[in-house]
């Protein structure tokens, strides 16, 4: 995962759309919430400077009810990747929550996505709650690696060993 750096927000990865699609209609009738992650546009294939979002990120110790998602903001890494929030509506009304929009200013842009959790049920906005256009890009996001060793250098180390007797 690379460092979220300045520069427009391109459009968010199919795949974390379809994350956040399929975790709030897992909630369902409780509200879904989540952070974005942004990745460098060049680090999934794009010809292009700005930013695409990646991933959607669940904070532990979200407290979810039908009208409402409270995030435990002690939990909340200190990621500078993060580009956004997403959470759900289950209501299906797609606009922000005057509670919504005190929260927006902490990001750049804000998914609101609604039962009954289809392709077309989500509207992005910026951070003054406007809505904005952000298109699904059909990008693959970069593999995290969670160790820093591969198997070529696990049989590397075996036959080392080996040799070594």
């Amino acid at each position: 995962m690379g460092l979220f750096r300045s520069g427009e927000i391109l459009g968010i990865a199919e795949s974390a759309l379809e994350f956040a699609l399929s975790a709030s209609r897992d909630a369902h009738p409780d509200e879904y919430m989540g952070l974005l992650r942004g990745e460098d546009a060049r680090n999934v294939g794009l010809d292009e400077s700005g930013t695409v979002l990646t991933e959607g990120l669940v904070i532990p110790g979200t407290e979810t009810n039908p009208v409402s998602a409270t995030v435990k903001t002690n939990m909340i890494p200190n990621d500078l990747s993060a580009a956004g929030s997403i959470h759900s509506h289950p209501n299906g009304v797609l606009r922000p929550s005057n509670e919504d929009l005190a929260t927006f200013g902490r990001n750049r842009v804000h998914i609101i996505v609604g039962a009954p959790y289809g392709q077309g049920d989500w509207q992005a906005y910026d951070r003054e709650g406007e809505p904005i256009d952000l298109p699904v890009l059909g990008v693959d996001p970069p593999e995290e690696e969670f160790f820093d060793f591969t198997q070529a250098d696990i049989d590397r180390e075996l036959r080392e060993e080996d040799f070594d007797r």
